[in-house]
């Protein structure tokens, strides 16, 4: 029996430490992927039982990200594997190399993902009837799966329709990443996709960015978040839930963080403000928020409860490295009430 459902790929990342990759020797492994940490944030934290629905050639690079994703708890049988022909020309596994970043120097991302296994997935591949059957009752995909191809925009469309039609919540984060889009149409074609998915979703999660004229061209202050997200409720009227995350980056190391929540019955809510929050790596910390979020939505408590969820569980994620959360229900509640790093013995 499954909780949540995601559809996403998962990559292989490559982490040098406090070093950097343009220089490293040695590097430590983990998995990570937008719409993948979700659901391993709400297995490994919140205790939901998960599945990811990716595609992954079969090798020994993919039965690695088999074995880390397996380490996570995450349900594996929706995996489906592509034939390695040896070179990567037909199908390959993504890879992402990331700093975290310090001070005034910045986190980086390298990843190499083009021509994926996951992003040769096409509309008709997947049986969702089926993939929804082990009692399903949340789906999460998002936009940088869909941002992988031309095909996968339709893959995301026919399992957000199937999982509506199935009773299941769905959720959906635009997350929008320039590199994927660049290609392809721009920021323009990624708000045209956004929207397209974005209808199908009962919760939007980083629902700011349908805000303004594209992705990213528009910096909201505090101040303007309210009517922000009334205005992407304008564009999306079936939508119950929208969400976002807001950061300020004094530096690399210290960031200010909260988030602000809004639906037809409560209008716009703050979760908590977290400020000088020192920071060891803020990579998938979005994804911690959505995990919480969705917990907090799918175990039906007030929208400002899971709103706090979200936000406290995000900012766990960013003290520890990788993607992936290592935190636990127990310091993610004390966190809401107020609780503070202390010895334990």
């Amino acid at each position: 029996m499954i909780d949540v459902v995601a559809l996403g790929e998962v990559m292989l990342r490559f982490d040098p430490g406090e070093g950097r990759v343009r220089t490293a020797r040695t590097f430590q492994v983990w998995e990570g992927g937008g719409e993948y940490n979700v659901v391993r944030g709400l297995r490994r934290c919140f205790g939901l039982r998960t599945a990811v629905v990716t595609a992954l050639a079969d090798n020994a690079v993919g039965r690695l990200v088999e074995d880390l994703v397996l380490q996570g708890g995450v349900d594996t049988s929706q995996i489906r594997w592509v034939p390695d022909d040896g070179i990567g020309r037909s199908a390959r596994n993504g890879l992402n190399f990331v700093e975290r970043g310090f001070g005034i120097r910045g986190a980086l991302g390298v990843s190499d993902r083009a021509h994926t296994a996951v992003s040769r997935l096409r509309k008709g591949d997947v049986d969702w009837d089926a993939v929804f059957s082990s009692g399903a009752r949340w789906f999460h995909t998002g936009g940088i799966f869909a941002g992988l191809s031309d095909t996968t925009v339709d893959v995301a469309d026919e399992a957000m329709a199937a999982a509506r039609r199935l009773g299941l919540t769905v959720s959906y984060d635009p997350n929008y990443r320039p590199s994927l889009w660049a290609a392809r149409g721009g920021p323009d074609r990624a708000r045209e996709t956004d929207l397209r998915l974005a209808r199908h979703a009962d919760v939007v999660v980083g629902a700011l960015g349908l805000a303004g004229r594209h992705p990213g061209a528009t910096r909201f202050g505090a101040d303007e978040v309210p009517d922000a997200l009334a205005s992407v409720a304008g564009l999306l009227p079936e939508a119950k839930v929208l969400a976002t995350t807001l950061r300020e980056v004094p530096s690399a190391a210290v960031n200010d963080w909260r988030a602000a929540a809004w639906s037809p019955g409560t209008g716009c809510l703050w979760g908590p403000r977290m400020l000088g929050l020192h920071v060891l790596d803020r990579i998938g910390s979005g994804d911690g928020f959505a995990a919480g979020l969705i917990y907090g939505l799918a175990t039906g408590v007030a929208l400002e409860r899971a709103l706090a969820y979200g936000t406290a569980h995000g900012a766990l994620v960013m003290t520890t490295p990788g993607d992936v959360s290592m935190a636990s229900l127990a310091e993610v509640e004390a966190l809401i009430e107020g609780g503070s790093a202390h010895v334990r013995r």
